[in-house]
């Protein structure tokens, strides 16, 4: 077991699977990328990121802290191992400053897009890095509130996928935008940061694909918040009935009185206007509790809902046509609406 957040940053070299790109002549071999990319979004691999990022020694990466700027650290040089681009004129990592706080880290990379005409436009994908650091104890004595699955589940998921598409050959028309934030449990403040003060206008984001906490409940189940709030929720259901090796039915919000469509990152995009929908699989009993330990997760429910994540991505990425509001999407994100 590692035991300090530098042991960990030590052992961040982790493997890309043994999977290489391979060359793509027409349909076949696109078809061949695809499944060499999502080869790379396994188990192993995702239940080794949620540890990294979860350990102990990271203090359960408070907003800031310097758990949090370890993470910050660990995602950005995943990033450019994978041979991203990095989103801000500095690197990889946007600093934003925090009311009465200090300053906090965003990580954000970009996969560029390789049509001429569409390279311009971003599906950009986000989940929150930051939790809620120390606190009381419970009745094991343990303080540090290590958020596996609020959310090192969505943030090792945007990883994992980042790798995916970093294998795909040819690379989608569309520009991939992964983006991890923090000050999620203070107000959504990174991802308010990064819209409001990002390299990329939301008028140029075709849509955004959050993912937190999915690393628990019924394995067989994904709930995709404001499904019908765009034609996103066509497109993930026919994914899901078109794969059945997912092993995932994706259901519409059974909490509407929890407001959950207004509680997580996506919210600031879609008052910007884009197109947005919310991976989510639920609260539990250690929701913010220290007892959200790595030893919870279900990591192969966490991999598969990122191979899920990617196929939505792709599609939205490859289509010359950008997802669109429903009526009642149009009418929800209104910021009147908002709890």
């Amino acid at each position: 077991m590692i035991t300090t957040a530098l042991a960990v940053l030590a052992g961040f070299a982790f493997a890309a699977c043994g999977v290489q790109p391979q060359a793509s002549v027409g349909t076949a071999s696109a078809s061949h990328s695809v499944q060499t990319a999502l080869a790379a979004i396994d188990t192993a691999g995702t239940r080794h990121r949620i540890d990294v990022i979860a350990h102990d020694s990271m203090g359960g990466r408070a907003t800031p802290s310097r758990g949090l700027d370890l993470t910050a650290r660990y995602i950005a040089s995943e990033f450019e191992r994978f041979g991203l681009e990095p989103a801000l004129p500095d690197g990889f990592i946007q600093t934003y400053s925090q009311n009465d706080v200090g300053s906090a880290p965003n990580v954000a990379g970009i996969l560029p897009g390789s049509d001429a005409d569409l390279r311009d436009t971003y599906v950009v994908y986000s989940a929150h890095m930051d939790h809620l650091g120390t606190g009381p104890a419970d009745a094991s004595g343990d303080s540090i509130y290590n958020g596996a699955d609020d959310d090192a589940s969505g943030t090792a998921a945007v990883i994992e996928i980042a790798e995916a598409f970093s294998l795909l050959d040819p690379r989608p028309a569309r520009s991939i935008v992964f983006l991890t934030v923090s000050g999620e449990e203070g107000g959504l403040l990174g991802s308010e940061a990064f819209v409001a003060h990002g390299p990329i206008t939301a008028a140029a984001m075709v849509a955004n694909i959050n993912i937190d906490m999915i690393g628990r409940n019924a394995p067989d189940t994904v709930v995709a918040i404001g499904i019908g709030y765009s034609d996103i929720g066509r497109r993930i259901r026919s994914i899901v009935s078109g794969n059945a090796d997912l092993g995932l039915s994706v259901i519409d919000d059974p909490w509407p009185d929890e407001r959950f469509f207004f509680r997580s990152d996506h919210y600031n995009f879609a008052t910007a206007g884009v197109p947005a929908i919310f991976l989510f699989a639920g609260t539990h009993a250690d929701y913010h509790m220290p007892s959200d330990e790595v030893a919870l997760i279900d990591a192969d429910k966490v991999a598969r809902i990122a191979r899920l994540a990617f196929r939505l991505g792709l599609d939205i990425a490859t289509d010359p046509s950008p997802p669109e509001w429903t009526r009642e999407g149009l009418t929800e994100v209104r910021p009147s609406n908002r709890n």
